[in-house]
This record gives structure tokens, sequence and C-alpha cells, in this order.
């Protein structure tokens, strides 16, 4: 008999600590109509969504580089009214936990989407997405202690239901960041979303990307142990369950995140290789705790040795 991979994030029960990311797997819909068993991992992340519809950024939208990926989607989505009456009745139907990710450009779009989704039965869990760097305004709340902390506390006055922020990697220092959100009323914290960068086409002398400046979100595993060194800060800094991304295409990738303090993974990049790639991921970790003299994946967690100097 398989032992069991459940965890708890935040107040949900996961089967297992293999989650898809926000942006990468839209709402599971075409994913499950492919036949991909989501019933086979932890839970779905969706794509963020808006008060109003938006078209996203100009194309080119997505460049690969060495290790990693590029995208300046821009938040493309129908807007909420048409997400919660159109997607969300199929996206009831995921045999994993469903979770909803929001975007919004002021603390009041913020608190009508968590009011919107609070009475959707389907919706399991809430993500703010306060970090996306390819559009207007999307990191103002992710790098500012006080404005993140106030909307976090607005945000949890306005639902019920577990509350994840997804966090900014393009900052100074994440800790008080991270600090400042679980003072908010954060249940979780999702580390990191993507880091700023670019590609030049220097023969024509022009951005690769088609958004404003030319500038997108750098994923992948060339980010991995950027995140996995964020990770490791906020997970001696806070208390409550760290959700690590950045980077996974494996088992090992996953463990490299529990042991530096993450409780859950969601996968990204992968998906767009491999739309079943979290499935796969699952079941490797699956074989591997099985074959293992553990009883769960607790006692990896945040069992990082860091030497210390000597001296």
């Amino acid at each position: 008999m398989s032992k069991s991979m459940e965890v708890n994030v935040g107040g949900i029960a996961l089967r297992n600590p293999i989650l898809v990311a926000s942006g990468t797997f839209g709402a599971g819909l075409e994913a499950l109509e492919q036949g991909v068993n989501l019933g086979a991992i932890g839970g779905v992340v969706t794509k963020s969504v808006t008060t109003q519809p938006r078209g996203g950024n100009p194309p080119p939208r997505i460049c690969e580089t060495p290790s990693g990926m590029l995208n300046s989607i821009g938040i493309m989505n129908p807007g909420v009214d048409v997400f919660i009456r159109d997607i969300m009745p199929q996206f009831a139907q995921l045999p994993c936990v469903r979770i909803v990710n929001v975007a919004g450009e002021s603390a009041q779009d913020f608190e009508m989407l968590v009011s919107r989704f609070d009475d959707v039965s389907a919706c399991d869990a809430l993500e703010l997405n306060v970090s996306c760097p390819n559009v207007s305004g999307g990191l103002d709340f992710g790098i500012d202690v006080a404005l993140l902390e106030s909307l976090v506390n607005r945000c949890r006055q306005r639902t019920r239901k577990p509350l994840w922020v997804k966090l900014t990697p393009n900052i100074t220092d994440i800790v008080p960041i991270a600090r400042a959100a679980v003072r908010g009323g954060a249940d979780a914290l999702a580390l990191t979303n993507t880091y700023l960068g670019m590609a030049i086409d220097w023969r024509r002398k022009l951005p690769r990307l088609g958004s404003k400046l030319g500038v997108g979100g750098l994923s992948g595993p060339a980010i991995k142990p950027l995140s996995l060194y964020a990770v490791h800060k906020v997970a001696r800094a806070v208390e409550v369950p760290i959700v690590g991304i950045g980077g996974i295409r494996d088992a090992d990738d996953v463990m490299e995140f529990i042991v530096a303090g993450a409780t859950a993974v969601q996968v990204g990049t992968s998906n767009f290789a491999d739309p079943s790639a979290a499935v796969e991921i699952a079941s490797a970790l699956q074989s591997w705790i099985d074959d293992e003299t553990i009883s769960d994946l607790a006692s990896y967690r945040q069992s990082l040795i860091v030497p210390r100097p000597h001296g």
C-alpha cells in the first residue's frame, strides 16, 4: 500500500504537495479534456482573474531563454463575471483542490474579487497575485510592506476561505514582505513569482517581447537556485506554510524545496512542455517515498543542515 503524501497548506488538505502554478495551466479544463489525470495531483491554481476583461500585452508574449522562459502575457482573462458564470461550473469538476488566483490594480479590486469568490463552493482557496511583473502596477503591493499588510488584512475580512499570498522576488529582501503578509492574515505564502528580465534581438536592435520596454518574467530551471534561497529565508522567518515555485521539473526538485522549508510546490514552466508534467512528478515522488524508510514528507521539511563557519 502506498504511503500517504497528504499535506495541509493553510487549512487546505492536499492529497500530495504537487500543484500547478497560476498562468501555466489555464483553469485545468483543457488538460482534463486531454485525459490528464488531475486526480493524481494536489491541486490546480487558475490563471489570474481580474475585475474586468483583459486582452493582455502585445505579441510576442513568450521567448525561450537558456534554461528558462520569458513571458509577458499580461494577465489575459475574461474578467470575474464571465469566469464565475462560464468557467467555475467546469472548474468545479476538477478532481483535486481548486485554488483561484486573483489580481487587482487597487485594494478595492482585490476586496471585490475575494468577496465574489467567497460564496463560490468550487473555490477551495484564494491566492492573491501581488507579484505580476507584466502589467502596470502589478508589483505595487508586493514591494511595499505597509501596503501589503493592509491589503491582506482587508481581503482577510472579506472572505472565509483560506488566503494565500503569492510574493515577488523582485525586491531587495523578501523577508519583511513575507512577514507583512502574515501579519495581514495570510494562511500561506507562495514564492516566488517570476524574475524581471528581457531578451534582445541585437541584429534588429529590438526586444524579443512585445510588452512595454520589452520586459517579461523569467521562469524555469534558471531561477530554481534563487527561489530555493527565497524559500529557505522565508521559512525561517514565518510560521505559515510555504508553497515553493521556480524551475521544478522532477521529484528531486520537489524534495529540494521541501528540505528548504516548503510544505508544497507549484509546477509552472514544465507544463508548457508537457501538460502531464505535474502528474509525472507526483508519481515519481510517490514511488520514492514508498521505497524510503520514512513515514511522511514532513520529516524532511526545513531539514537543511547549514554548516557554521569556523573560528
